[in-house]
């Protein structure tokens, strides 16, 4: 290699030099023999040096004030860029720097080194400032000293000036490897989102935030992240850098994901054995034409599932309309359902479509169809069989093109046998039929359920929703729910409505869930069934709780510790109705 050649890769490297000078950073370069070439003005002013005092000398010579601990890359210690742990520089008026110092080698064009570029980075500022942020205020020294809480500061270079340990345990880097280095390194790309705001927030000086980060890992991985960016200002009021804080969300992402993935269909939220099972019967059933029967008791969602197999069939672009039988008097119920023509009756001064019409190409959910009339029944069954009807005063048929979905808390079954609903339509409407279970019987469903619906009832507003605590969530998981979700649903919304702290606590919850809690916590131990009293304290123990709860049995049997079928049965013995 020539000496052309060699000055010509210096001559770049001086140019680098110049750049970094614009950005108030010290540099300077050693050839092969340890020789120094070139030292920018910001390296002379920060060492107390003059470059025509150092060039040409041995760096281990001229830089005695600044101990060289990154390992020597001239010496072949190292063959890739260097940091090392801040050092602390005085000059002649005793004025202290903190300063990093990181050294990259230079390549000619064969990769061949040929010397090595110092860096010399003074981020005393911005450690004054982060040291007068953690001690004076006290906002930011809760955030700074927040273990979940990773911080790191950068110059306006892009240069990484401080991490903190927080930071070393979310990413996995060491401070050391990272020091001097550039910030977008820890991000997946220069043109990375993150790295867009933190430019930003630097080249204006207003803060930034974003709840869907991502950073790189020392072992490469993204990770998801909720970060705010900052500038930093020194005492002058000049920006210097910016300042990162940022929280791991890994642990929430995968919660969601598993949610999201695992344990919702749309809208529904289950990981309980039976919604699993339902879940997967709905994804395969919703997209053909099958009719579906629900059964479920009321409050389990029947509504709700009948819209998510909408949702997620063929037809969830066209209309899903919905019809409760038993909300809308049999006289009008025809005509709702089946539409009528003018002069049909008097009043019927025009033809007007019903809810089948209306559904035409969609979905049409028949909520408690139980409470269908008989002589109605006739006629669904013919929209089951041939797709028309006659609408009310019609002498000609319509045709419509509908999935039929319904819905009952009642079970079909018992009613046919008593003769109160059509064999016929029965088997029609039960192609396919779902049951939902009771929340009783899907407990394990409650920790999702919970936040869920807290969420959702605090979608409009602005503000964050208040925690549950402890105490509230152990009468939560603890109470049978005979409303199921609706009433869980309203449990909730009341203790939200009457929360005003930061924590929803016992004197939130509704009075009837409050004095169960009481009553467990002061219920006396078990009667041992050899005591002689047993028999009359037992029956006195049913009877006071049976009156404290207005004869509620649910609650009656939750505050006794025993299921609704054990109470009744001790009602029965104790002649207790």
């Amino acid at each position: 290699m020539s000496q052309a050649e060699i000055n010509s890769s210096y001559i770049q490297c001086e140019h680098w030099l110049e750049i970094l000078e614009e950005l108030n950073i010290g540099a300077f370069i050693v050839d092969f023999n340890r020789r120094v070439t070139a030292m920018n003005y910001s390296a002379q002013a920060l060492m107390g040096l003059r470059e025509s005092d150092v060039v040409g000398q041995d760096c281990r010579e001229v830089f005695w004030g600044v101990p060289c601990l990154v390992e020597c890359l001239i010496r072949g210690d190292a063959a890739t860029d260097s940091a090392e742990p801040d050092v602390t520089l005085q000059d002649e008026d005793d004025h202290q720097y903190l300063v990093t110092r990181m050294a990259t080698p230079i390549f000619d064009r064969k990769h061949r080194m040929i010397g090595c570029l110092t860096i010399l980075q003074d981020h005393s500022p911005i450690a004054d400032l982060i040291s007068r942020v953690q001690y004076d205020e006290r906002s930011m020294k809760i955030v700074l000293d927040n273990l979940d809480v990773g911080i790191f500061t950068v110059n306006r270079g892009g240069l990484l000036t401080f991490f903190n340990k927080a930071a070393e345990k979310i990413l996995g880097y060491t401070r050391e490897a990272l020091l001097g280095k550039r910030y977008a390194s820890i991000f997946e790309d220069d043109a990375a989102p993150d790295v867009l705001l933190l430019k930003e927030s630097i080249a204006d000086g207003k803060m930034r935030s974003t709840t869907d980060g991502r950073m790189l890992t020392a072992d490469g991985i993204t990770i998801p992240t909720r970060a705010n960016y900052l500038a930093l200002r020194n005492e002058k009021d000049r920006i210097v850098g910016g300042l990162v804080t940022f929280h791991d969300l890994t642990l929430i992402r995968r919660l969601t994901q598993a949610v999201s993935d695992r344990y919702t269909f749309h809208d529904m939220i289950g990981k309980s054995p039976a919604m699993q099972k339902i879940f997967e019967m709905v994804s395969v059933v919703a997209q053909s034409d099958a009719t579906i029967l629900i059964e479920g008791a009321t409050g389990t969602g029947k509504d709700l599932l009948a819209a998510a197999i909408h949702s997620a069939s063929k037809r969830s672009k066209k209309p899903m309309v919905k019809v409760n039988c038993a909300a809308i008097p049999d006289n009008l119920l025809e005509s709702e359902l089946f539409g009528y023509v003018k002069g049909a009756f008097t009043g019927a001064d025009r033809d007007k479509p019903g809810r089948f019409q209306f559904a035409d190409g969609g979905t049409i959910f028949l909520d408690e169809i139980a409470d269908l009339p008989l002589a109605l029944q006739a006629k669904l069954l013919r929209v089951l069989e041939d797709k028309e009807f006659y609408p009310l005063g019609s002498r000609h048929t319509s045709k419509v093109d509908v999935r039929i979905i319904s819905a009952t808390n009642r079970e079909l079954e018992k009613l046919v046998a008593k003769g109160l609903f059509r064999e016929d339509l029965f088997y029609r409407l039960n192609v396919m039929q779902i049951k939902l279970p009771s929340l009783k019987h899907r407990r394990e469903d409650l920790p999702l359920l919970i936040p869920h619906i807290v969420r959702k009832l605090y979608a409009a507003r602005e503000n964050a929703p208040p925690g549950i605590s402890e105490e509230v969530m152990e009468v939560l998981l603890n109470y049978d729910y005979p409303g199921n979700v609706r009433e869980l649903e309203n449990v909730l919304e009341h203790a939200l409505i009457i929360c005003r702290d930061e924590m929803v606590k016992p004197e939130h919850l509704p009075i009837f869930l409050q004095e169960l809690k009481v009553m467990r916590e002061t219920e006396p131990p078990e009667l041992s069934p050899g005591d002689d009293t047993s028999y009359e304290a037992e029956r006195e123990q049913i009877r006071q709780m049976l009156n404290r709860f207005n004869g509620r049995r649910n609650e009656t049997a939750n505050a006794l510790g025993i299921d609704r079928t054990t109470l009744w049965r001790k009602m029965k013995k104790y002649n207790l109705f």
